[in-house]
């Protein structure tokens, strides 16, 4: 008898829960919606002065971007490569960094940045509000998937190898 037929015959097997991919599919829509938003207007100087982008506004816009994309190819990868499909400490800081992308956006919204050192009198645009929706996705895909199963066991029991402690 085999070692997996001898482990499924006693009760004792590996565990072969996997994470879902619900939480990780809504932060990839987060993500590419807030990479979509830095080519859209983010601020309009009004009078004669043309709409800015978010690239034109402010660095930090296309940096959170990238850094989004490569967060979701770290998660993609740990998906992959984990035990569980999700490694929980990389799910948490994307979380955290779409949670500080949403408050920037907001805080974007609220009061735009760049236009107080020209003299500009400056209103946020359609961009912001799409940085918005992207980085709340992102932020709620991203704590969606920490909910799920990774390297604890809710329900008590040692599915891994006895040195598991």
């Amino acid at each position: 008898m085999a070692a997996s037929d001898a482990r499924t015959a006693t009760g004792d097997r590996h565990d072969t829960r996997k994470a879902a991919t619900t939480g990780l599919a809504v932060a990839a829509v987060g993500i590419v919606v807030f990479n979509i938003s830095p080519f859209l207007n983010w601020v309009n100087p009004g009078g004669d002065a043309d709409p800015r982008t978010g690239y034109e506004t402010d660095s930090l816009v296309p940096f959170i971007a990238y850094l989004g994309l490569g967060l979701l190819i770290a998660l993609v990868y740990a998906r992959k490569l984990a035990r569980r499909a999700q490694h929980r400490g990389l799910t948490l800081v994307s979380m955290a960094v779409g949670i500080a992308a949403t408050i920037q956006c907001l805080a974007f919204a609220l009061n735009p940045m760049g236009g107080l050192e020209r003299g500009d009198g400056l209103s946020a645009d359609m961009g912001v509000w799409v940085g918005v929706i992207g980085a709340a996705l992102w932020a709620v895909g991203s704590a969606v998937l920490a909910k799920e199963v990774e390297g604890d066991d809710h329900d008590g029991r040692d599915h891994g190898t006895a040195n598991h402690r």
